[in-house]
C-alpha cells in the first residue's frame, strides 16, 4: 500500500490571517519529514481563484467572501504560498472548491503513484478536511485523520466531526504522533 499526506490550505493567507489555524503548523510539520522518510507522497493544496473570477460562481455569497478576503485567495499572490516546507518530491495541488479532488488533478497524481490510502490534514475539518476526505472515500482511497492535524474555528465543530462523523463513516481517527 502507498500512502500520501495531504496538507490542505496551510497556505500564508490563511494561517496569517485566522489564529484557529496555528494549532495544527507544530503536528504537521512534525509529521512532514517522517511521513516522506517513509516514502509517502506529501501534498499540499492551496485555495486559489483566478483574479479574473472566472472559477468563481455567480451568485454565491461563500465564493464572494472568499475572493474578496484581500488577495489571501488570489493566483499569484503571496497569500497561497504554503505555509510549511514544500520538498522538490512533494506536490502542489491548487483547488478552487472545498475538496482537494473537486476540479483538480489530485487523483491522477495519487493513482499514479499508486496510492491507496491517504492521510488529510488541514483547516477547516468541517470545510475542506471533511470535503476531501468523503471525496476520497468516493474514489476508493482508504482515509485516516489525525485529530491534531486538523482544526476548525469553532472547537465544537471539530471534535464532533473527528470524535464521531470521521469514524461514522470508517475513517480512522489518529493523532500526527501515531501516524505510520
Amino acid at each position: 500500500m502507498s500512502e500520501a499526506l495531504i496538507v490542505g490550505d496551510l497556505q500564508r493567507g490563511i494561517t496569517d490571517r485566522f489564529e484557529f489555524t496555528r494549532q495544527v503548523l507544530t503536528p504537521v510539520g512534525e509529521l512532514l519529514p517522517r511521513a516522506r522518510a517513509a516514502g509517502a507522497l506529501v501534498v499540499h493544496v492551496q485555495t486559489a481563484f483566478r483574479v479574473n473570477r472566472a472559477d468563481l460562481p455567480p451568485d454565491s455569497p461563500l465564493f464572494a467572501a472568499f475572493f474578496e478576503a484581500a488577495d489571501v485567495f488570489h493566483e499569484g499572490s503571496p497569500g497561497i504560498e504554503p505555509a510549511l516546507p514544500v520538498e522538490p518530491a512533494d506536490v502542489v495541488v491548487r483547488k478552487r472548491r472545498a475538496s482537494a479532488f473537486a476540479g483538480t488533478d489530485l487523483d491522477l497524481v495519487l493513482r499514479a503513484r499508486g496510492v491507496t490510502a491517504v492521510t488529510l490534514t488541514g483547516v477547516a475539518t468541517s470545510a475542506m478536511v471533511a470535503a476531501t476526505a468523503y471525496d476520497a472515500a468516493d474514489r476508493g482511497y482508504r482515509v485516516s485523520v489525525p485529530a491534531d492535524g486538523c482544526a476548525d474555528e469553532d472547537p465544537a465543530v471539530h471534535e464532533f466531526f473527528v470524535e464521531r462523523v470521521f469514524p461514522g463513516r470508517g475513517f480512522e481517527v489518529r493523532d500526527c504522533a501515531g501516524w505510520g
